[in-house]
């Protein structure tokens, strides 16, 4: 048989203020509602989001002023590094290594910008050997967690006998920026928050984690402006079209059936659904074209109302919940990502 990347450990963390939603409602109607004649038509997007509360990586406070790329960026650097420390530590203790066992990083996050990159600047700050691989990933948006988890796995299997360390951070509340007023930035404000993750990849096939089968991607030709950010004098703005549910209708079912063809599967043996909560209109359209398969969309419902949507670092919240509450079988990991691309991955627990 031959040998397949598994999951040695994954670990998740989040930022230190929590917010209510009820609270970011105020604040988004204080900033916004002098502004715009229409915000009381579009606050109820505040409460039909699902969330409950969300993690944000800066002092609420912080928010109400107008800041530039140089504020943002160094705010991106310092609280990104602190939670991919934090998530890594965590997943490197559950695995029971050290810094050094790491032969290679993938580090996946598209809401800041740093030279060096992420993972570079995390190598003497957590005692990572001068030789480790790294592979920064940037632009995946939240297919990323997806994605990223699948590059890791192929790094494994071109590693043999390696152990991979992917990471991914997105801190989305960066990109607020309270001097726009516009309905996708208050859309925006009611969805995003921050957090990141760390996994553990080794191809080994004597271990007990979990496998990391098969992983595709697929863009859909003139769907470029669906989904992105666009680059503004103070930060970056924001782009999601509101036909991004139909999209998922009307093509989303075809590319996982092709994908799980070629896998040599039928959805009949996909046991459970590890979804991006990207928000409750995504779900909806992800349960409606998915059936019958609908185990694991409790687990993405929970995130999205506990951490609200942290782009790519989302999904692997959802399969660290999946793996604790006991779910076993073949797990479908999807998200959706600027592109507009649908990233697949196939977990065997």
């Amino acid at each position: 048989m031959t040998a397949t990347p598994r999951l040695l450990a994954l670990a998740t963390a989040l930022p230190p203020h929590r917010v209510t939603q009820a609270e970011t409602l105020a604040t988004a109607r204080a900033v916004f509602a002098p502004r715009m004649r229409d915000f009381d038509r579009l606050a109820p997007v505040f409460p039909n989001t699902a969330i409950e509360t969300r993690h944000i990586c800066m002092p609420l406070e912080w928010y109400l002023q107008p800041r530039g790329w140089p504020e943002r960026m160094a705010a991106f650097q310092d609280r990104a590094l602190e939670l991919l420390e934090q998530a890594a530590a965590a997943a490197l203790e559950r695995a029971r290594l050290r810094p050094g066992d790491v032969d290679a990083i993938v580090c996946a996050c598209t809401t800041g910008i740093s030279t060096p990159s992420l993972e570079a600047l995390l190598l003497e700050r957590m005692g990572f050997r001068p030789d480790t691989v790294r592979l920064p990933v940037f632009g995946l948006g939240c297919a990323g967690g997806v994605l990223g988890l699948a590059r890791a796995a192929m790094a494994a299997r071109a590693m043999p006998g390696r152990t991979v360390l992917f990471l991914v951070v997105e801190l989305c509340t960066l990109a607020f920026r309270p001097g726009e007023a516009t309905p996708t930035n208050v859309v925006a404000s009611a969805l995003f928050a921050d957090g990141a993750a760390a996994a553990l990849v080794c191809l080994d096939d004597d271990g007990d984690g979990p496998r990391l089968l098969g992983s595709a991607e697929h863009t859909w030709p003139g769907t470029r402006e669906v989904m992105g950010w666009r680059v503004e004098d103070d930060g970056l703005g924001v782009i999601f079209r509101q036909d991004i549910p139909d999209i998922i209708r009307s093509r989303f079912r075809g590319v996982t059936d092709a994908f799980l063809t070629r896998e040599g599967l039928a959805l009949a043996q996909v046991a459970g659904l590890v979804c991006h909560p990207g928000g409750t209109k995504v779900l909806l359209a992800v349960e409606e074209v998915m059936a019958p398969l609908g185990d694991g969309l409790g687990d993405a419902w929970a995130v999205l109302r506990d951490c609200g949507n942290m782009s790519a670092a989302s999904v692997m919240f959802v399969l660290e919940r999946r793996l604790a509450g006991g779910a076993t079988g073949l797990q479908l990991m999807t998200a959706l990502g600027p592109g507009f691309t649908a990233g697949l991955m196939l977990v065997e627990v």
